[in-house]
């Protein structure tokens, strides 16, 4: 088995540049709260935006994995026990996108 070594000194170069891009200035008062209001309109929109597509991506998911399914239950009855896990898995994609967009909303 082979061991990817990540060296140290890119890393260390990548965090250093990247640090002031994220920097912030000491804002005044009334710009921090009329940023705020404008950031709780946009919140609504990220967990809309995480939840349908996720719920898009599941449904896709969950189509495909049925259909593949029944064409091998058709073959093979005895398969119907071990592709019900696979819808499942596929069904928590939905799940991790309500759980971002509420995480969103909460934060």
């Amino acid at each position: 088995m082979k061991r990817i070594v990540i060296p140290a000194f890119p890393v260390a170069a990548l965090l250093l540049i990247a640090a002031p891009l994220f920097a912030e200035d000491a804002a005044p008062a009334e710009q921090a709260v009329r940023a705020a209001g404008d950031t709780a309109v946009w919140k609504y929109f990220a967990a809309a935006i995480a939840v349908g597509i996720s719920c898009i991506a599941g449904g896709l998911a969950v189509g495909q994995i049925g259909s593949a399914a029944m064409g091998a239950m058709s073959e093979n009855p005895e398969l119907s026990g071990k592709a019900l896990p696979y819808a499942g898995l596929a069904e928590g994609i939905c799940l991790w996108g309500f759980l971002v967009a509420l995480l969103i909303l909460i934060l």
